[in-house]
């Protein structure tokens, strides 16, 4: 069912709102997939803040012209999913899981931070860990020398006390 001029148009405003909030582009080809397993990457997308469209390639060229995702004008061929996210690594974490246990999902590339990625940058992105365990991880690596500290001083007044107590 084709759209008539309308509707293309809010096609496009809402395609270019969503690129201007996100950070990261990824697209992949969906040929083949199951009405269910799109859903289920639908459902995966949503819990983690993506936004997943299937969208007329030319509507997307035109959404993402004069923006940060022109570059991968040329890449938008053929039947394509199109995942914005928010979180740089969200959309190619979502898409790379959902791609290991589907073959029929092909990822074909991707932008981030107005750079083009291929299907290794967008695997390597989905690997990177998410912002909440960065965090954790960090809290972890400055709390560790308080901690080292703590437990020598404790050593050291365990043993003074004992000294003392002979």
């Amino acid at each position: 069912m084709s759209l008539n001029r309308s509707e293309k148009e809010a096609v496009i405003t809402e395609v270019t709102s969503l690129a201007a909030k996100a950070q990261t582009l990824v697209m992949a080809e969906y040929r083949g997939i199951t009405v269910a397993a799109m859903d289920k990457l639908r459902v995966n997308a949503r819990k983690s803040g993506v936004s997943l469209s299937v969208l007329k390639n030319t509507l997307a060229r035109r959404a993402v012209t004069g923006g940060q995702f022109e570059v991968a004008v040329d890449q938008m061929t053929g039947p394509l999913i199109y995942g914005f996210s928010e979180d740089p690594v969200a959309a190619a974490k979502v898409v790379a899981d959902f791609a290991k246990t589907n073959d029929k999902l092909v990822i074909r590339g991707g932008v981030y931070a107005g750079k083009v990625l291929d299907v290794n940058g967008v695997k390597q992105l989905a690997n990177i860990p998410s912002k909440e365990v960065l965090l954790a991880q960090l809290c972890g690596l400055l709390m560790s020398p308080m901690s080292r500290t703590a437990v020598v001083l404790g050593a050291l007044a365990a043993k003074k006390g004992e000294a003392a107590a002979a």
